[in-house]
C-alpha cells in the first residue's frame, strides 16, 4: 500500500474522530502495528481498550457487589461507554455479534470512535459488517515491513488549528451527490459510506488549511473511504452504437452535476480503485461472500445445538434437578435489599437471601459445523474439479479436529447424484472414499442439489449446523427424472434452489467455469446464496473460502 496514506489517515482521524468514526487497522501484532498505534495518542479522546469477551456491565455499568455488601447500600459502577472515548478493540476479528451490535449502537452517537485492531490471517475473516460499515478509514499493514516505515510524528500545532477550522469548513455544492454516485458505481450499497466520505473530505480540507473543500479533498476521501468497500469490477459491457445527443436549447436548465464545480464521479471512482493493491478487491469480496454464507448476521434466535458452549447471562429460577446456581449473580440480586430485610426481620445477619434472589447458570447450545460439498463431477474438466475438491476437503479436515468441524461430499455425474461421504471428521476415511471417485458424463445439477439438501436436513436434525457449498460450471442438462432435457433440468435446478432458500440453510455457490455463467448467478439469487466465480481456484484457496463459510 501507499505508505503516505498511513500518516494522512491518522492525522485526519485526529482532526475529526467523532465524524470519521474510527479506523479499521488490519495488521498482526508486532512492531509495525505498535508504531502506527503509538500515533493514536494524538486523538483528542481518552483511549479505552476493549476485549471481545467484554461483558455488558463493563460497557454500561452495574452493581459493585463488593462495595454494596461492604457499605450496606447499592453502589453503582460507571461503564466504559459513560464518557466520550476512543475505543480500542483488540482481536476485532473475534468480536461476537452481540458485542458488535452494542459497539455499533455506541458509534451511532457522536461521542465515540472505534479503533478496530484486526489480526485476521485468512481471507474471509475480519470485522463484522455492523462495525466495518460504520468506520470511515481502513489501513492494511499485512505486507508492510519495519524497514519500510518510519516513526509517525503527529503535528500537534497543526492538528489544533485544523480542529478549530473544522467547524467553519464547507463542502461545495454537489459534493454529496458526486460522492453518492461514485459509491453506487463502486457497488457500495450502504449510505453510511458517502456520509463518512463527506466527513473525511471536510477533515482533509481543514487539515490543508482550506475553508471550502476542493477536488483534492474529495479525491482523498474517495481513496480512504471507498477503497476497501468497493466490489470487483464487473465484466465489460458490449460496446453500444453511438447515438447523437438530443438537441438542447442554450437556455435549457443544467443538471446539478453540470452546475457544480465538483470533480466528476468517474474520477472519484478511479481514485478509489487506484488506492488498492491489485488483489485486495477480490480478497475482500471473497470474505464478504463467505461471511454471508453463515446465514443471519444479527443476534436473533439461537438454534439448539448438540453440545454446550459459552456461558449466557444467568436467569431467575428454582433449584432443581440439573440446575446450577450462579453464586455471584445471586449475591448481586440480593445485595440491594439487605438493609430493608435486616430491618423487617429485626436481624443483624450479614446476608439474607430469598428464593427470588436465586439465579441459575445458563450456557449457549452450540452446534458442530458441517460443510456439504456438492461437486460437479461431469464432463471433461471433472478430474480437475474433483482434484481441487479432494484437496480442499483434506485441508479442511486437517484443521477440523480442534474446531470439531465436519465435512460431507456429494458428487453428481451421469444421471444421478451420490453421497460419497456422509458428515465425518475422519481424515483416513475421507482419503479412502475419495481415492477412486470417477468423473465424466452428464450434469444432473438438480439431483446434486437435492442430495445436498437431504444431507443438510438430516445433519440439522442431529443438531449440526450445515452449510451447502455447490461447485459447478452451471451447465445442468439432466433432469430429476433422468431425461436429457436441458430446459427441464434448469427448471428442476431453480425449484431446488427455492427449496434450499425456504429451508433457511446457508449456502455458497462457486462457479468453476472458465467464464462466469449468468444462469448460475440467477440460480444463486433464487437460492439466496452468495455467488462466487473462482475459475482458477486451487485446493488451498478453495479451502480458505469454504473454511471461512463455516466460521460462526
Amino acid at each position: 500500500m501507499d505508505l503516505d496514506r498511513i500518516p494522512l489517515a491518522l492525522h485526519l482521524l485526529a482532526v475529526d474522530p467523532a465524524g470519521i468514526k474510527g479506523l479499521w487497522l488490519r495488521a498482526r501484532a508486532g512492531a509495525v502495528r505498535d508504531r502506527v498505534t503509538a500515533a493514536l495518542s494524538a486523538l483528542p479522546l481518552a483511549q479505552v481498550r476493549l476485549h471481545p469477551t467484554l461483558a455488558d456491565d463493563a460497557l454500561y455499568g452495574g452493581l459493585d457487589l463488593a462495595a454494596t455488601l461492604s457499605l450496606g447500600r447499592p453502589v453503582q459502577t460507571r461503564g466504559l461507554l459513560s464518557q466520550p472515548a476512543a475505543l480500542v478493540l483488540t482481536m476485532a476479528e473475534r468480536v461476537p455479534l452481540g458485542l458488535s451490535a452494542r459497539l455499533a449502537q455506541a458509534l451511532d452517537s457522536p461521542r465515540h470512535c472505534l479503533i478496530a485492531l484486526d489480526e485476521a490471517a485468512e481471507d474471509g475473516e475480519g470485522l463484522p459488517a455492523a462495525l466495518s460499515d460504520r468506520i470511515g478509514l481502513f489501513l492494511d499493514l499485512s505486507d508492510v515491513v519495519w524497514s519500510d516505515t518510519a516513526e509517525i510524528v503527529m503535528d500537534a500545532q497543526r492538528l489544533a488549528a485544523a480542529r478549530a477550522r473544522l467547524g467553519q469548513t464547507r463542502l461545495p455544492d454537489g459534493a454529496a451527490g458526486a460522492l453518492t454516485r461514485a459509491a453506487a458505481e463502486l457497488g457500495i450499497a450502504s449510505l453510511r459510506a458517502p456520509l463518512l466520505a463527506l466527513a473525511v473530505a471536510r477533515a482533509h480540507a481543514a487539515w490543508a488549511g482550506r475553508d471550502v473543500a476542493e477536488d483534492e479533498d474529495l479525491r482523498a476521501a474517495a481513496e480512504l473511504v471507498y477503497g476497501h468497500r468497493a466490489l470487483p469490477l464487473p465484466e465489460a459491457a458490449p460496446p453500444q452504437p453511438d447515438t447523437p445527443p438530443p438537441d438542447t436549447p442554450d437556455d435549457a436548465p443544467q443538471s446539478a452535476e453540470q452546475q457544480s464545480d465538483v470533480l466528476p464521479q468517474e474520477m472519484l471512482v478511479e481514485a478509489a480503485r487506484a488506492a488498492l493493491p491489485q488483489n485486495l478487491l477480490e480478497q475482500l469480496a471473497a470474505g464478504r461472500a463467505a461471511r454471508a454464507a453463515k446465514g443471519a448476521t444479527g443476534t436473533g434466535a439461537m438454534r439448539s445445538g448438540n453440545r454446550r458452549g459459552r456461558p449466557l447471562p444467568s436467569r431467575p429460577g428454582k433449584l432443581g434437578s440439573g440446575a446450577r446456581i450462579d453464586l455471584v449473580a445471586t449475591l448481586r440480586a440480593a445485595a440491594p435489599w439487605q438493609p430493608l430485610r435486616r430491618k423487617a426481620a429485626a436481624s443483624d445477619a450479614v446476608l439474607l437471601v430469598r428464593p427470588s434472589d436465586i439465579r441459575l447458570k445458563r450456557f449457549r447450545e452450540t452446534s458442530d459445523r458441517v460443510l456439504i460439498f456438492a461437486v460437479d463431477a461431469s464432463g471433461s474438466a471433472a478430474f480437475a474439479r474433483l482434484a481441487e475438491a479432494k484437496g480442499a476437503v483434506e485441508l479442511l479436515l486437517a484443521a477440523a479436529y480442534a474446531r470439531r468441524d465436519h465435512v460431507a461430499l456429494v458428487a453428481f455425474r451421469g444421471a444421478a447424484a451420490e453421497v460419497i461421504l456422509p458428515p465425518t471428521r475422519s481424515l483416513v476415511q475421507t482419503k479412502r472414499r475419495l481415492a477412486g471417485l470417477p468423473g465424466g458424463g452428464g450434469t444432473p445439477l438438480a439431483a446434486g442439489m437435492q442430495a445436498a439438501l437431504a444431507t443438510a436436513t438430516q445433519a440439522r436434525a442431529r443438531g449440526l449446523t450445515p452449510t451447502i457449498a455447490l461447485l459447478t460450471d452451471g451447465r445442468g442438462n439432466i433432469a430429476l427424472n433422468g431425461a436429457a432435457d436441458r430446459a427441464l433440468a434448469e427448471e428442476d435446478a431453480l425449484r431446488l434452489a427455492r427449496a434450499i432458500r425456504a429451508s433457511g440453510l446457508p449456502a455458497l455457490v462457486i462457479d468453476t467455469a472458465t467464464r462466469p455463467q449468468p444462469g448460475l448467478a440467477l440460480m444463486a439469487r433464487a437460492m439466496d446464496a452468495p455467488y462466487l466465480p473462482l475459475p482458477r481456484a486451487d485446493a488451498r484457496r478453495l479451502s480458505g473460502v469454504l473454511g471461512a463459510a463455516l466460521e460462526q
